[in-house]
């Protein structure tokens, strides 16, 4: 794997611009979701069959709060559906939304500006890449597609133990990144979008109703933090091996 001091100038600087819009987008993104803390399948809310549902149930001596994932139901309370000691019924906590107080118009201007900010960032990133020939780096060779090559690679992972350079497993999630999961994120973001509704209505019926392309945006954004989380833990672990290899 290589260090961060090896790669060329351009690719730091949009990794940092990625790493800001990211994270404003999530904040952002929750502040909105927060305004109907609830996911469905279909064109509308039906309000009585989410797939996925963050509330709250007022007891006698306190406030409870709840998610419910299909059929299984969690007490979130403190996290999920109740936050703060005032026991404040919320989705997500105020420490994990842009901004923190309620405010869906303020969450939906911070979350479309940046939306830009990922996509013409992006743009840059894959121009570069493509122009200087690094992206054929991402493209993994046949035989490291191969079940024993995999295997082995996963076996290394959970060792810790990484070759120098990018790895297969490194450069699948990247590409499923770069090629589904954000271009996905961001046609759904669209969808949801009632001027491109009108602009360009097939989207809607592509993703099946405007609350599975709402799904399916929630989903992959949760799947960009994981991959966020994944990659900044390799990072570390790289960096901590490094460190005790070099003592004597």
């Amino acid at each position: 794997m290589r260090s961060p001091g090896d790669k060329p100038l351009l690719v730091r600087l949009t990794h940092a611009v990625n790493a800001l819009a990211i994270l404003v987008l999530v904040m952002s993104g929750l502040q909105v979701f927060n305004a109907h803390p609830a996911l469905y399948w279909g064109q509308k809310s039906t309000f009585d069959t989410p797939w996925l549902q963050m509330g709250m149930i007022e007891a006698a001596d306190r406030a409870y709060g709840v998610t419910q994932i299909g059929s299984v139901r969690l007490d979130t309370t403190g996290l999920f559906g109740v936050s703060g000691a005032a026991g404040e019924p919320r989705g997500f906590p105020a420490w994990a939304t842009l901004p923190s107080y309620r405010d869906l118009a303020s969450g939906r201007r911070w979350h479309f500006f940046f939306a830009w900010v990922l996509v013409l960032n992006g743009a840059v990133y894959l121009t570069a890449n493509a122009a200087t020939g690094r992206g054929r780096r991402f493209f993994p060779a046949r035989d490291e597609l191969t079940p024993g090559h995999l295997a082995r690679e996963i076996a290394d992972h959970a060792r810790l133990r990484f070759a120098p350079g990018l790895n297969t497993l490194q450069k699948l999630s990247y590409l499923g990144m770069v090629l589904a999961v954000l271009p996905l994120m961001v046609a759904t973001g669209l969808t949801m979008s009632p001027g491109m509704n009108a602009a360009w209505p097939w989207l809607v019926e592509l993703f099946g109703g405007r609350q599975s392309a709402r799904s399916i945006h929630f989903i992959c954004a949760s799947l960009v933090v994981a991959f966020v989380l994944v990659h900044l833990a390799m990072v570390a672990a790289v960096a901590i091996r490094g460190r005790k290899g070099a003592q004597p």
